[in-house]
């Protein structure tokens, strides 16, 4: 597989098309993972709608007065917040404690993790485009029964999230797959960028808009309205989308199309490989190397995007849940860096100004390195909210570089399966998902104080440098041996070479 053909470079150009396909094909799974993402994390928004808290709370009297007893602590920052205008909710019909509410969220990454695997190989040996397509109905379908089975019992709405998980698990393999036959090397990194920022788009739109919704028109309204607007999107990706350029007959042109293919070293859809060398996989630096980068990114990530906002509120008395617009900023910043570094990647990348391994680690390298040492300050800078809102905000901005950094390499090192590739660390990297809570809360129940967060953030600062210094060392952007599909041709010409060698 080659990396580039300056010949070949600018044949796109010529295309008479406004639009290149395979930038549509981007466009339109930045929007089918915007809309899994929303789906993902409008629950979150949506249940503190859907609750009576008065009610949960009078069930616990006693455990409320013991918990904010013990959150009072003198090492946490002293503000005057007799002046600050919080949003109160009104309560809504069901009665379900803090540990039914826990199930119902976490009850999302159970079918996440479980159809990921099998996902990404589907979508490798049969249609990653009918995989992305069934992720997006799957959730439509969830999200529409949501209010029926909510009123029936919390067991059906828990139900209800672990099939929308089990679409959300699809998704990043079959749009890794997408990818690795759609994107012309030289152009990976934005076309993997402009996928994978629309997770952060979504989390941003979800977030303005659930809020919106469940203020104006109820919290139904939220499971209604999303899921009927995702059919569009169904319609549209089946009607313009194929597979893969050979298979792509309407809008492409053919000097697009013969790009696409001849970029990709002629590689089509036949001999592709029944198994996954397993074995192989495991045994290789370089996937290795992606694999720990992934688990010790997401722990980061799941640190800032999960409980940074319980440090603000507890340590620093910062209602950020208050303003949906102040929430959603750093997934704005997010996506916008992310289009920016993969544009600036990808020029670089033509100019032969540095390799596809270069552009992974510098990418990577502002994933980790960037939200490091945000945390490293974060640790120290005592109570001054306005600067930790800054941190966080940068922070979370520049982790949106694994898109174009560790999370594009699978199809690197072993395009044809990327899908299996991604799976396989992202069952990994779903871990901290759980972990992370249980980690922060074992430490700060009842002792909620800077010193314990300190701890938090070092251990995750400490997962960082494990993540610069493995995928600095080990990281590569070449395609490895054990992706190569043996022809009979190649065999044949294998017996030959081993029949002259014994010859002599």
């Amino acid at each position: 597989m080659t990396l580039g053909n300056d010949s070949t470079m600018h044949t796109p150009k010529k295309s008479k098309t406004l639009l290149q396909v395979r930038y549509l094909m981007a466009i339109m799974g930045s929007i089918g993972l915007a809309i899994l993402y929303g789906f993902k994390v409008n629950a979150s928004v949506a249940i503190v709608a859907m609750v009576n808290h008065s009610a949960v709370k009078s069930l616990t009297p006693y455990d409320s007065e013991i918990n904010d007893n013990k959150t009072v602590s003198v090492d946490a920052c002293q503000f005057d917040v007799s002046n600050v205008t919080k949003i109160e909710s009104e309560d809504g019909p069901f009665v379900w404690d803090e540990l039914v509410q826990g199930l119902i969220l976490s009850s999302y990454f159970w079918g996440y993790t479980v159809s990921m695997l099998p996902g990404g190989r589907l979508s490798e040996l049969w249609s990653a485009k009918w995989m992305m397509n069934g992720s997006i109905l799957l959730n439509v379908i969830a999200s529409v029964l949501t209010p029926v089975a909510a009123r029936i019992h919390y067991g059906f709405f828990i139900a209800m999230r672990f099939l929308q998980g089990i679409g959300g698990g699809v998704s990043f393999p079959a749009m890794h797959v997408m990818i690795a036959k759609w994107a012309p090397p030289n152009e990976r990194s934005i076309i993997a960028s402009i996928v994978y920022a629309g997770t952060a788009l979504g989390t941003v739109i979800s977030i303005l808009l659930t809020g919106m919704l469940a203020a104006n028109f109820g919290w139904e309204s939220i499971f209604y309205i999303e899921g009927a607007l995702c059919l569009i999107w169904c319609t549209a990706w089946w009607l313009t989308i194929a597979d893969s350029p050979q298979e792509q007959t309407k809008l492409i042109s053919e000097e697009e199309k013969d790009y696409i293919i001849t970029s990709l070293g002629g590689r089509g859809e036949k001999n592709l490989p029944k198994t996954v060398p397993w074995i192989k996989v495991f045994r290789s630096k370089p996937f290795l190397a992606i694999l720990i980068a992934h688990f010790c990114s997401n722990f980061g990530w799941y640190m800032l995007l999960i409980e940074m906002p319980t440090f603000m509120n507890q340590i620093l008395k910062f209602d950020i849940s208050s303003n949906a617009g102040l929430s959603s900023i750093p997934f704005l910043c997010m996506w916008l860096f992310t289009m920016i570094l993969s544009k600036v990647l990808t020029i670089l990348q033509e100019k032969s100004l540095i390799t596809v391994t270069t552009s992974r680690k510098i990418g990577t390298l502002f994933a980790s390195l960037v939200p490091m040492l945000c945390l490293i300050k974060l640790s120290y800078i005592g109570c001054n909210r306005i600067l930790a809102v800054l941190l966080m905000t940068i922070g979370v901005t520049c982790i949106g570089g694994m898109y174009c950094g560790f999370l594009a390499n699978h199809i690197d090192i072993a395009p044809n399966f990327a899908g299996s590739l991604v799976a396989a660390t992202n069952v990994v990297a779903t871990i901290p998902g759980f972990t992370v809570p249980i980690f922060v809360g074992q430490l700060t129940h009842g002792n909620q104080t800077i010193e314990a967060w300190r701890i938090i953030f070092f251990v995750t600062i400490i997962l960082y440098v494990i993540e610069i210094v493995v995928y600095t060392v080990f990281g590569s952007g070449n395609e490895q041996p054990w992706n190569k599909i043996s022809t009979s041709d190649d065999e044949a010409n294998e017996t030959v070479s081993l029949n002259d060698n014994n010859m002599k």
